[in-house]
Order: C-alpha cells, then sequence, then structure tokens
C-alpha cells in the first residue's frame, strides 16, 4: 500500500512536469510561468516553499520539545506575519515595479532599481552560496521517515527525491512547479489534519493529551509545574527569536519574494493572501501544535544519542500503515515543493543575474533556457550530496543549517527589498552594508559561536536580529549617502501611478 501510495505520488508529479514542457519555451514563462499564474495556484507555491521537512521534521520537534504547546505561536506567526502582512504588504507593490523593471529575480531587481550591475552580481552569488545549504538540509528529515516506513537507505532516498524533482521542474519550469505545489498542498492539509487527530486519539484524546503533558517536568529547563502546556512556555524570549526567523525572514528569501512576481492580477492578489493564510495557519500551526505534545513520547526517544529530529518519527511510528504511507508522502511532498522552488531561485538567478552579461556577454532565449535547466541539475545534485556527506557524518541539526540560511539571505535582503519598494532616497550604499552586515554576522555566528553573547549563540536568534538590524541599518546608511539619481527613482515609482480602468463592483466611480 505504501509503495504503491509512492508509485502513484510519483508518477503524477513527472506526468505535470512532461504536460508543462510545452509551455515552457522561453524565460519569462519558464522562470515566471507568463506573469499569469492564478490565486489558487500562487497561495499554495508560496505555502509548499514555505513548509518542508525543515518545519515537520526538525523545527516542530525541536521547538516543541523546547516550549510545549506554546510552539504553537510559531504556526501563528508564520500565517499572520509570514504569510498575511507578506502578501498585503510586499504583494502588490511587487508585482508592479518587477514588472515595470522587467526584472525576473531579485538580484536582477537590485540591480535595475539601482542602475547598478554590481548589486545584482552580489546578491546573486549570496543566493548561490546560502541556498545550498538550506536546499541539502531538506533531505535529513525525509531520512528518518523513510527509514521507518520502508526501511530504505538514506542515501536511495536522496537520489529518489532529487532525480524526480529535477525531472518535473527542468520539464516543465515554474508553471509545474506551480500545479505540483497546488496538488503536494492539498496532501499536506489533509495529512497534518488526519496525523494531529491520530496522535492525539492515540494519548487519550485532547483532554487527555493536555493532562498528561501539564504532568511532565523537565528540571534542565524550570521547575515550575504544567510549564509545556503554559501560554508562553518556558523560554518566550527565544520563543519569540523563533517567531521573527521563521515569520519575518520570508520577506527577504528570494524563492518566497519570487512567487509576488508571477502572480496574474489584483484579484489573485486578494484571494491568494486570504488561501495564503489558512494554508499556513493548518499547516504550520498544525506541525507545531504536533510537535508541542513530544514529551509524551520521551520514554521512547534518547535527545542525546539520536537528536531532536527523532522525535516526529517516533511519534508517527506506532500509526496504521495508510497513515504511514500518508505522513510519508505529505513529508515528501513538502520537501519536493521547498526544493524545486529553491533550485528555480538558484540556477535562474546564477544564469540571469550572474552568467549573462558577465561571463557571456551575449546569450539568447534558447541559450539561458538550457543554462537555467543545467544548472538545476547541478544544484539539485550538490545538495544531494552534502545530505549524503552530512548523513555518513552524523550531522543531523536541521534547525542550525535552515537558521544560518534563512539568517543570511533574509538578513542581506530583507531590508533593502522592503525600502526600495517604498522609500525613493533609499540608496545602493545601504544595500551594500546589508548585503555584507546580514552574511559576516551568520558566517561568524557559524564559526565562532562561542564567542557571541549567550542570547546570539542560537543561529536562530542570530538571524532574527540581523533581520530587525537591517530594518534600521538601510534608512540610516541611505540618509548619509548620496541619493539615488532622481530621474532613475522617478521613472520607477511612476509605475505605481499608472490609471488601471476597473469595474465598479471592485471601486465605485466618481
Amino acid at each position: 500500500m505504501k509503495l504503491l501510495a509512492l508509485v502513484i505520488y510519483f508518477a503524477i508529479m513527472v506526468g505535470i512536469g512532461l504536460y508543462c514542457r510545452r509551455h515552457a519555451t522561453d524565460v519569462n514563462s519558464f522562470v515566471l510561468g507568463g506573469r499569469s499564474v492564478g490565486p489558487w495556484l500562487t497561495a499554495f507555491a508560496y505555502g509548499t516553499s514555505y513548509f518542508s521537512a525543515v518545519i515537520f521534521v526538525g523545527y516542530a520537534g525541536q521547538f516543541g520539545w523546547k516550549y510545549g504547546l506554546a510552539s504553537t505561536w510559531i504556526g501563528i506567526g508564520n500565517a499572520l506575519i509570514g504569510s498575511l502582512l507578506a502578501w498585503v504588504i510586499l504583494g502588490r507593490r511587487t508585482r508592479i515595479m518587477t514588472q515595470h523593471l522587467d526584472s525576473a529575480t531579485m538580484p536582477a531587481f537590485f540591480g535595475t532599481r539601482f542602475d547598478k550591475p554590481s548589486l545584482k552580481i552580489g546578491a546573486s552569488v549570496i543566493i548561490f552560496i546560502f541556498l545550498i545549504p538550506y536546499t541539502a538540509s531538506l533531505y535529513n528529515g525525509l531520512s528518518r521517515l523513510f527509514g521507518m516506513a520502508f526501511h530504505i537507505d538514506y542515501t536511495v532516498c536522496i537520489v529518489l527525491m532529487a532525480a524526480l524533482t529535477a525531472v518535473y521542474v527542468i520539464a516543465g519550469g515554474y508553471m509545474a512547479t506551480a500545479i505540483n505545489d497546488f496538488i503536494q498542498g492539498i496532501i499536506m492539509l489533509v495529512g497534518i489534519v488526519a496525523v494531529v487527530a491520530a496522535v492525539l486519539a492515540s494519548q487519550d484524546g485532547f483532554m487527555g493529551a493536555m493532562y498528561h503533558l501539564a504532568e511532565v517536568t523537565d528540571e534542565t529547563v524550570t521547575d515550575q509545574p504544567g510549564v509545556f502546556t503554559s501560554f508562553f512556555g518556558p523560554d518566550p524570549l527565544n520563543l519569540l527569536g523563533v517567531v521573527i526567523l521563521t515569520s519575518l525572514g520570508t520577506w527577504g528569501l528570494p524563492q518566497m519574494v519570487q512567487k509576488f512576481y508571477a502572480i496574474k492580477d489584483e484579484s489573485a492578489i486578494q484571494k491568494g493572501s486570504i488561501i495564503s493564510t489558512l494554508f499556513a495557519l493548518v499547516v504550520s500551526g498544525g506541525c507545531y501544535f504536533l510537535g508541542g505534545f513530544g514529551r509524551l513520547f520521551s520514554d521512547q526517544i534518547d535527545i542525546a544519542a539520536d537528536g531532536y529530529d527523532a522525535i516526529i518519527p517516533t511519534m508517527l511510528s506506532n500509526l496504521s500503515p495508510m497513515l504511514i504511507a500518508l505522513v510519508v508522502i505529505l513529508v515528501l511532498s513538502a520537501s519536493m515543493s521547498t526544493l524545486s522552488s529553491l533550485v528555480m531561485a538558484s540556477s535562474s538567478t546564477l544564469t540571469i543575474d550572474f552568467l549573462k552579461g558577465t561571463v557571456f556577454k551575449e546569450m539568447n532565449q534558447r541559450q539561458q533556457l538550457l543554462w537555467i535547466r543545467a544548472l538545476i541539475f547541478v544544484f539539485i545534485a550538490i545538495s544531494a550530496v552534502i545530505a549524503i556527506v552530512q548523513y555518513k557524518n552524523n550531522v543531523t541539526f536541521i534547525a542550525q543549517l535552515m537558521g544560518i540560511s534563512w539568517g543570511a539571505l533574509a538578513g542581506a535582503f530583507l531590508a533593502p527589498f522592503l525600502y526600495a519598494l517604498y522609500w525613493k532616497r533609499t540608496s545602493a550604499a545601504s544595500c551594500w552594508v546589508c548585503f555584507v552586515f546580514g552574511c559576516v554576522l551568520m558566517v561568524a555566528n557559524m564559526l565562532f559561536r562561542a564567542s557571541f553573547p549567550v542570547l546570539l549563540q542560537s543561529p536562530i536568534n542570530c538571524g532574527a536580529l540581523a533581520m530587525l538590524a537591517g530594518l534600521v541599518i538601510v534608512p540610516v546608511v541611505s540618509l548619509v549617502t548620496p541619493a539615488p539619481r532622481r530621474d532613475l527613482v522617478e521613472d520607477t515609482f511612476a509605475c505605481y501611478n499608472k490609471d488601471t480602468v476597473v469595474p465598479q463592483k471592485t471601486a465605485l466611480g466618481k
């Protein structure tokens, strides 16, 4: 049953990729789906790129164990800040300005917005370097689940997932990814609801599970009774750091923001914001809510030996074969959708923003498509090799890998991108300072963690600091450095002032 479900799932994914191949005939259609993607596909593409095995296995297990049911706040933050506010604040302006500047990637946006090709190249290098470890981390959560369900070697799991993802992304581009994301999103919604219900049922229902969790104590954390069922948990400050990193971080991640480039129209933005928020509430909220009950299984888990990544698989190990099959496909869906989004962002950025015009002075549409497809294969292969090496050397801390990548990317890009959409005075120098600050801070945290203050020794908190600091760095540096050319700024922001005729049901006439 489990194997049959996997075969059917893989066949559908590959079939969609081959079907969409005929629509991916130029760079615009391959990378952005022709900027004509509707609200459901865009919202699900955003959500499935957001949540992967890193969330379901790594973060949900680790933070559920640390903070108990209070970890559900992370899911709520993901829905309200990472989804709803991101769509409301970034969605429309990103779609309008990127089309006006004819930019298909985040580095291209920076290069054209400030008329600085060096910014484009710098941003593309940052994306290439820091998306790779995040991509590699996607595989780790799968190893535990596949081992539990099929007793398959981890290397086989990685190669299988990498090969199948490569087939449908290389064949069909963004549209194939978006359609597959929609199907994968439905599986994630159904799966997380079913799994939470089944795990709670095994613990005497919701009230029974709450009662048992309230009895759990851990003197290494606190001696306060019932702390793992409390409103803010045993460590509210570090919990806030996780909420900031995983919620606000999406505003600066190129693979997330790029979803707004492709959206179809105003109606799609309005509907997409609601759909995306509800999706995040169910999937992310459900994952962290489930992880909050992890300590009920402490007698079956050796954190010291197996790490936090073993928590969720242990919680699911006694479910029925049908539910285990659903869980495996759920996590596989989450990981493949995020993987496809990451490699699409990496390959398109490296081709359009670095190779074109830098290495190759002239590249036609066909050559660009060829390079993007080739680099998709290369990136997937590199991430798979890193994941295998990681596994063989027992480096299994998913949250650290993701924290470093998210912190560096969002720390570098969030503030410059946000201010560039809204503030005419934003300078190119402020972008450079933010780029350098975010990347150097996270690399220093990785190499010299013990030298950091205790609160910032966590890559999660350090990443959150990088993002928040950028919101101060950009305006301060912009005000003390030369302003961008007035004609460039006025031409760029003129796109917001164009008249658009809409039906009276959308806006009342004079």
